[in-house]
């Protein structure tokens, strides 16, 4: 192996450690958890200005869990996306999160959902954020 192609090889390596980094640089990683009466929610996020992605568990009381992933867009104040998760150990569902930040605090959003070009979303006019079930508090790890 000749010089050049030591050195071109080195840079196609240089190129896909950095492209497979870029997931993780500019993400801050936050943990939040929620109770309702009983039932318990972690949610582990990474978030960076504008996107987020992470965990999402629900523990129902004697009942089971759902746990998964969440993903989805920041636009100010608001979190929107999807919660792709194992129910109660059963089959993959995906159904839409919304979440609103208020005072270092998320509150689960809910309305009807539909479907758009096979992807599940609110219908529009029904996303609300009053009477949530699950109000996520930060904690510091």
């Amino acid at each position: 192996m000749n010089f050049k192609s030591f050195l071109f090889l080195l840079l196609i390596f240089s190129i896909i450690v950095s492209c497979n980094s870029k997931d993780k640089n500019g993400y801050k990683e936050v943990f939040y958890r929620a109770v309702n009466d009983k039932d318990t929610t972690i949610l582990a996020l990474n978030i960076s200005d504008n996107r987020f992605f992470g965990r999402y568990e629900i523990s129902y009381y004697k009942t089971g869990k759902d746990s998964g992933d969440v993903r989805g867009d920041i636009k100010g104040d608001t979190f929107r996306g999807d919660f792709h998760f194992i129910s109660n150990g059963g089959s993959w569902k995906r159904i839409p999160i919304a979440l609103l930040k208020k005072q270092n605090k998320l509150i689960l959003g809910n309305g009807i959902i539909g479907t758009y070009m096979s992807l599940p979303c609110f219908i529009s006019g029904t996303l609300n954020y009053n009477d949530p079930k699950f109000v996520f508090e930060e904690i510091k790890k």
